[in-house]
């Protein structure tokens, strides 16, 4: 398996449809020499990239969730 190191360098847009949640990024994928360690991916991001990630997630989850009957989300009123 490959392992690649990943850096988010801006988030261009988010959007919801058909229930799949689509984000616009734009990256720098660098693979990285496989070891005898579990093999993983790594996601690197700034602080401030991530407070976007998280809101623009935020907001297309609310998105998702109004399309759900009241009686389907999850215990919420």
């Amino acid at each position: 398996m490959k392992t690649y190191d990943i850096e988010i360098q801006r988030l261009k847009s988010a959007k919801q449809q058909n229930g799949l949640i689509s984000i616009g990024v734009d990256l720098v994928v660098q693979p990285r020499a496989a070891r005898d360690e579990a093999v993983t991916s790594h996601l690197h991001l700034s602080v401030d990239e991530a407070r976007t990630l998280l809101i623009l997630l935020k907001q297309q989850i609310t998105e998702v969730d109004k399309l759900q009957p009241r009686s389907r989300r999850s215990g919420r009123c």
